[in-house]
């Protein structure tokens, strides 16, 4: 997830492919018409009656112009992607362009569940979408993606073996997706004003910190950010709790529904990439974040030189790690363009070039020598064995208890 969101115009191909298929008709009718009109003897002679001679000039030059209108539409190749907020470098995007003559349309979200929803709506209109794992899984369910060529991605062997045989879980055979990058969901914290607020002794290596409502009162004095997804929220709040945090009991949920309700008073605000900027300019004091967005707060704390110190943990109990997916739409307009973004993106030079950003880890095998010490040998970054232990993945939940964990999320947000 980059420091600046990337903005490009909308794309042309996609809404004009109807006046591209006019400008052709029109163009070769019109032209069959002149040649049809000047075709054969006329007047003892072949050629023109010098009195017609202005008008096929005319007729000609709007066959020209209608012809080369289309094909210099045709020449316009677009690209639409849909990515998360904050989560690409500032280079790849116009050396994508320079390399393949590509124009890109870059667009971001900041939650699954609007990806989601525009995906199963249809003709969403994007040609490359980055869906968090077990999203991905449902999304495969409900034919939302195109079986992937590999044919077409002569780069995919540099993907980590390990990762990928994770991820079999959300796409068997790894038929519709790699991934893009990888991370966990933990705490972000300014340590200089939690221990201000709790004292020097301040537990901030547990999820007490941020579910304990006799933390959270104290915290609120200084500003709580979670996250406004509750498929990260709910999960490591059934963890916590000693659960399972992919549980499909209503009793579980309605255990931490309860929990959720006592701390919520004391949340700030929920969103899901405001707390970047706002951890980094010491506008709040504590985040449920993604690790990476939260290593980019400190990033920018420290290219700022304000004095504030961001620091990132997994807290002991455990923490969901999650896998943020490339996968072309099964109704993409522009498919051969997508594959080669795709596969840009599978070079290890590109692939590191976003990780040293944006602060995430990648699932590229032959990048992780590129990736920068300072990323590379980061816990929040690259997790130690024993944090690894304690990691959760997240499962795909039946549609009924999805359902009951919108209701919960909605009623804890709401205070109802």
């Amino acid at each position: 997830m980059g420091k600046r969101v990337l903005a490009a115009s909308q794309g042309l191909i996609g809404m004009y492919a109807p006046v591209l298929r006019v400008a052709n008709e029109v163009g070769l009718n019109v032209l069959l018409s002149a040649v049809r009109l000047c075709g054969g003897p006329r007047q003892g002679r072949f050629g023109l009656n010098l009195k017609e001679t202005s008008m096929h000039k005319s007729v000609f030059a709007l066959a020209g112009l209608a012809l080369m209108s289309s094909v210099a539409l045709a020449k316009d190749a677009t690209l639409h992607i849909y990515n998360w907020s904050d989560y690409i470098d500032e280079q790849s995007i116009p050396a994508f362009e320079k390399e393949t003559g590509i124009k890109v349309t870059y667009d971001v979200f900041d939650s699954n569940e609007l990806l989601e929803a525009k995906l199963l709506a249809g003709r969403s209109g994007f040609d490359v979408v980055v869906p968090s794992g077990q999203f991905l899984g449902k999304q495969i369910q409900a034919g939302a993606f195109m079986k992937l060529d590999k044919s077409k991605l002569p780069n995919w062997h540099n993907l980590n073996p390990k990762l990928m045989k994770i991820l079999e879980t959300y796409d068997p055979g790894n038929e519709h997706a790699f991934p893009y990058m990888w991370g966990t969901t933990g705490i972000g914290f300014n340590p200089d004003k939690v221990k201000a607020v709790l004292g020097a002794d301040a537990p901030t290596d547990t999820w007490a910190l941020v579910f304990d409502p006799k933390y959270m009162s104290k915290l609120s004095q200084c500003g709580v950010s979670f996250l406004d997804a509750p498929s990260e929220i709910l999960p490591a709040a059934l963890n916590y709790l000693g659960l399972n945090p992919n549980s499909e009991d209503p009793a579980d949920y309605a255990k931490a529904e309860a929990m959720l309700s006592k701390v919520a008073p004391y949340v700030t605000y929920y969103h899901s990439s405001k707390y970047i900027d706002d951890l980094a300019n010491g506008d709040i004091c504590i985040a449920i974040g993604f690790s990476g967005d939260v290593l980019q707060a400190a990033t920018r704390a420290d290219e700022a030189k304000n004095g504030v110190q961001v620091s990132y943990v997994i807290p002991k109990e455990g923490a969901g790690m999650w896998f943020d997916m490339m996968a072309i739409p099964v109704d993409a307009n522009n498919a051969d363009e997508a594959y080669k973004f795709l596969n840009y993106m599978l070079e290890p030079a590109n692939i590191a070039r976003v990780s040293n950003f944006v602060s995430y880890a990648n699932g590229n095998a032959a990048a992780t020598p590129l990736v920068e010490d300072a990323i590379r040998n980061n816990p929040g970054v690259y997790p130690t064995a024993e944090a690894e232990a304690h990691l959760f993945t997240f499962a795909i939940l039946p549609k009924k208890v999805e359902r009951l964990v919108t209701r919960v999320w909605t009623k804890v947000k709401s205070g109802k």
